[in-house]
């Protein structure tokens, strides 16, 4: 079986083929002025908070991904994929939640000969709200570049 956690198969990957999955609860709970809808957290497009969301949503979408899911839980986060379909995924939560995702992208894929690959960045402090990550780590992990063998 293909190995599904592995920034290698991830790297190898165009940004417009990948999604960012990052958990809600990373926005500042009492100033956020985004709306939760079907899709997630929606950031207002004239937002003016300085929050980590904002930034790792916004360098996503200028590199050409695919899209980005602001989740309020897990099956949030694999409804996203099951409809983007991506090849690569930057998967941000706490760790049961991250445990539990990719256990639902593979379970997902099975029988699909190339799963796609999943970087993921725990949280350093969980607890669901106003939580923190390294964002040094998540950046690294969302701007991962191809590094497949140059044609001889």
């Amino acid at each position: 079986m293909t190995e599904i956690v592995s920034e290698a198969r991830f790297a190898a990957t165009e940004p417009k083929e990948r999604v960012l999955l990052v958990s809600q609860c990373l926005r500042p709970s009492q100033t956020c002025p985004g709306k939760f809808s079907r899709e997630g957290l929606n950031c207002p497009q004239d937002c003016t908070q300085e929050c980590v969301i904002g930034r790792l949503r916004g360098i996503a979408l200028e590199l050409g991904y695919n899209g980005v899911c602001i989740a309020a839980g897990g099956a949030m986060a694999v409804r996203f994929v099951k409809e983007r379909r991506p090849k690569g995924i930057v998967a941000i939560a706490c760790p049961k939640e991250l445990e539990e995702g990719v256990a639902a992208v593979a379970e997902m894929s099975r029988g699909n000969s190339d799963p796609p690959a999943i970087v993921t960045v725990p949280l350093l402090r969980d607890g669901c709200v106003d939580t923190e990550v390294d964002v040094d780590q998540a950046l690294r992990a969302i701007h991962l570049l191809s590094i497949a063998p140059e044609p001889k």
